[in-house]
């Protein structure tokens, strides 16, 4: 019985989030639903939520929302559905809370060559910078001595 009221626990949050109702998913996670609770179809909040609504995702990660969580269909993460929108400021919402840019999807593709697929400009040159975690390139800068 308490692993049903958990995913029910979930597929509310899960809703509130895909809706970018942040008032509701406030309200359920103070209540005690977890962030990363799976709903009936193995998908936690971060992963259903209007990637267009930064506050949602600022939320979710606030009250520990992991933002490496691999969708189990597509292997796509967090990063991957905000890149291919084209939502630049949740994906600077993800970066900051620990997002990696630096792992594929089960295709093999990154958020970068999503955002490239799709035209997001803005988006390809702030995965480009360098300066987010989990970047290939920030990390070798990093490691080199004088930089």
């Amino acid at each position: 019985m308490q692993r049903r009221a958990e995913i029910d626990r979930a597929n509310r949050l899960s809703s509130a989030a895909a809706r970018g109702n942040v008032d509701e998913a406030r309200r359920l996670l103070e209540g005690g639903a977890d962030p990363n609770g799976m709903n009936s179809h193995g998908r936690s909040a971060i992963q259903v939520m209007m990637m267009g609504n930064p506050q949602m995702a600022e939320l979710l990660l606030q009250r520990g929302a992991d933002p490496n969580l691999r969708d189990p269909t597509t292997g796509s993460f967090p990063a991957h559905d905000a890149a291919r929108g084209g939502f630049l400021d949740t994906l600077r919402v993800l970066c900051q809370w620990g997002a990696r840019f630096d792992l594929p999807d089960y295709r093999g593709r990154l958020p970068l060559d999503l955002a490239v697929e799709n035209g997001w400009t803005q988006v390809v040159a702030y995965l480009s910078d360098g300066r987010q975690q989990g970047n290939p390139a920030k990390e070798e800068e990093e490691r080199r001595p004088g930089v």
